[in-house]
């Protein structure tokens, strides 16, 4: 699977993945997915915000088990950020089957659509058109650097973009939700431990801020005449670094736009987006302001926020327990299991990540910790499917029949 999947939108230059949503790319992982579920006889469907399900068992038996993450990327990502998880969730499946499993549950593996955000500015499209965190007609006018609508790319590539929107049936089909991810830093490297559960995502938010200027010549224009909106924004980014140092929070401005954006020419719009993230609200929000009010003369626009998710506790302890006791941890990225975690228990798996690079062509998790995922994946999913506590037993579905 995972060499089938590897060259998928790599680009030549850099090494690094452009898998943004609704591209060919996309596209392409999108197929692969699909057959994926075909070679193991799993059901499959894609909901009314365009996320892939492969269902083994009944989709509507309720109280299913669901693993999974996505496959697009950031602009020149790496190959582990998303893809691991969706292909530990196929084998995973296929280690049950294996071990002669019969769960009591049905079990899902999905792939969630446009995670990473790269190509509209929203992360998290999919699962938060799907818990109704964002609204329908704000996420279809939504547009990508070319101008491009998430509507019509949508519908360029097969999906009805008037049919998205909170998905109440679908939710209510999960019983739980588990996400395997490497590692997006290093705690794990310095343990002997090849996975890890997460205890929480700090909160963080996209803002955008608009340095507006004067266009003119860069060659005969006198310092003193100018208003070069680029010393702004150049002012805010120093101001942001030593005002998150001291927070002992994050804050990144890793994307600018500049017009006109030639050479000799003094810029009369600097547009540039901020990443912020801190342990609490409290600090995230004095940070912001913060550096908003570093920004003299910026107008600001907060484009996305997410509020810190604890995971669930009695899910995270559990699955601990029946990993032998490993290490839990916080992240603070961003991730579906964090939009999902409001609407039913959610947990989630990391894969020791040896260097920590993440977003980056260098992102890499070593073969033995990859295989030692799928394992505590497959011991957390049986565990699961197999002794539900207070819950229901659906009809059990044949896992030890693999019909490939």
């Amino acid at each position: 699977m995972w060499r089938e999947l590897l060259p998928v939108g790599r680009h030549g230059a850099t090494g690094g993945y452009r898998r943004h949503a609704w591209t060919a790319e996309d596209g392409e992982c999108r197929v692969w997915f699909a057959e994926q579920a075909r070679r193991r006889g799993l059901v499959y469907e894609v909901d009314r915000n365009g996320n892939q399900w492969a269902w083994l068992g009944d989709p509507a038996a309720g109280d299913a088990v669901v693993t999974g993450s996505h496959l697009d990327s950031v602009p020149d990502g790496g190959a582990y950020d998303g893809p691991l998880g969706v292909v530990s969730s196929f084998a995973a499946l296929d280690a049950l089957r294996e071990r002669g499993i019969r769960p009591v549950r049905p079990l899902a593996v999905v792939n969630f659509g446009d995670e990473e955000g790269a190509r509209f500015g929203v992360a998290c499209v999919g699962s938060r058109l799907m818990t109704g965190v964002l609204e329908p007609g704000h996420a279809r006018s939504l547009r990508d650097g070319d101008g491009v609508l998430l509507a019509d790319a949508m519908e360029r590539a097969g999906q009805d973009p008037a049919a998205i929107g909170r998905d109440d049936e679908r939710l209510s089909r999960v019983g739980a939700f588990v996400e395997l991810h490497v590692e997006q830093g290093r705690y794990l490297a310095d343990t002997p431990y090849s996975v890890g559960v997460a205890s929480a995502i700090w909160p963080h938010g996209r803002w955008r801020f608009d340095f507006r200027g004067e266009a003119n010549h860069a060659g005969t224009t006198r310092l003193q005449d100018r208003h070069d909106p680029m010393l702004g924004y150049a002012a805010t980014v120093l101001s942001a670094r030593e005002l998150a140092r001291a927070a002992g929070a994050l804050a990144t401005f890793g994307k600018i736009r500049v017009e006109p954006n030639g050479t000799n020419a003094i810029a009369s719009l600097v547009t540039a987006w901020l990443d912020s993230r801190a342990a609490d609200a409290e600090t995230l929000d004095a940070l912001v302001k913060g550096i908003s009010d570093a920004a003299v003369g910026a107008e600001v626009t907060r484009e996305s926020y997410t509020p810190v998710v604890d995971f669930d506790v009695p899910l995270r302890d559990r699955l601990s327990r029946a990993l032998g006791g490993v290490p839990v941890l916080p992240t603070g990225a961003g991730h579906d299991a964090g939009i999902l975690a409001s609407e039913i228990p959610t947990a989630m798996l990391f894969v020791r990540n040896p260097t920590g690079v993440s977003h980056s062509p260098h992102e890499h998790a070593e073969e033995p910790d990859c295989l030692a995922g799928v394992v505590a994946l497959t011991d957390v999913l049986q565990e699961l499917l197999c002794a539900p506590p207070d819950a229901p037993s659906a009809p059990a579905a044949d896992v030890a029949r693999d019909p490939r």
